[in-house]
C-alpha cells in the first residue's frame, strides 16, 4: 500500500491519515492500527440491513429522535480506529458529532448483521471496540440463527440482555417505545 505508518509500542500503526488515502468505495475498517477488509456483503444482508434502516429510520424521523446512517459512512472512533457499522443511530442531543466527511465519535446505538467468516470481527472485535467507546446499545443480528443478541453498556461494559429469537419482539434500551418484531424482520 505504501501508506506512511505511527509506530506506537515498537509496532507500526496505521492513522485515519492512512485510511483516508484509501480508495473510495473500499470495504476497509481501521481497528487499533490495523486495516481490515471486507468482500462485498450477500444479498440477504443487504436485504436485512434495508428492511432494519427503514424500519429504524421511520420510527426515529416520526419520534424526532435522532438520525439513522446505513453502511458505508465512517465512523471515526480514534486516529486508529474507523469503522464502518451496518446501521447506527445518533440522539438529537448528540448531533453535533456529524461531518459532512464522517461521524466523530461514537453513535449511541449498533446494529451489525453477520456475515460468513466475519462472526468473530463483529462479535468480538468490535464489539469490544464500540464497548471501549462508549456505545450505549449494540444488537449483532445472525441471519442463519434468525436471532438477535442485544448488549446493552452498564458500567462501561456490555452485559448481554437476551439473545431474541424468531417470534419474540425485541425493544431497544436506547430508544424507549422502539420495537421490533422478529417474525416481520425475518419473513422473506
Amino acid at each position: 500500500m505504501g501508506l506512511k505508518m505511527a509506530v506506537a509500542h515498537g509496532k507500526p500503526k496505521h492513522t485515519y491519515e492512512d485510511y483516508a488515502k484509501l480508495p473510495e468505495g473500499e470495504r476497509v475498517e481501521l481497528v487499533d492500527g490495523e486495516f481490515f477488509v471486507s468482500p462485498s456483503p450477500r444479498t440477504r444482508h443487504q436485504a436485512l440491513l434495508g428492511k432494519l434502516y427503514r424500519i429504524l429510520a421511520e420510527w426515529t424521523e416520526s419520534h424526532l429522535a435522532g438520525t439513522v446512517f446505513p453502511a458505508p459512512t465512517d465512523v471515526v472512533l480514534s486516529k486508529h480506529d474507523v469503522v464502518q457499522p451496518d446501521i447506527f443511530f445518533i440522539s438529537k442531543a448528540r448531533l453535533s458529532i456529524i461531518t459532512e466527511l464522517n461521524i466523530q465519535g461514537a453513535p449511541d446505538f449498533i446494529i451489525e448483521i453477520l456475515s460468513p467468516g466475519e462472526e468473530k470481527r463483529d462479535m468480538v472485535i468490535k464489539k469490544a471496540l464500540y464497548e471501549k467507546y462508549g456505545v450505549k446499545e449494540y444488537w449483532i443480528v445472525d441471519p442463519d440463527a434468525q436471532t438477535i443478541f442485544a448488549y446493552d453498556l452498564k458500567s462501561s461494559r456490555f452485559v448481554l440482555r437476551k439473545t431474541f429469537k424468531t417470534k419474540e419482539t425485541i425493544a431497544s434500551f436506547v430508544l424507549s417505545g422502539f420495537a421490533l418484531s422478529l417474525a416481520e424482520l425475518f419473513m422473506p
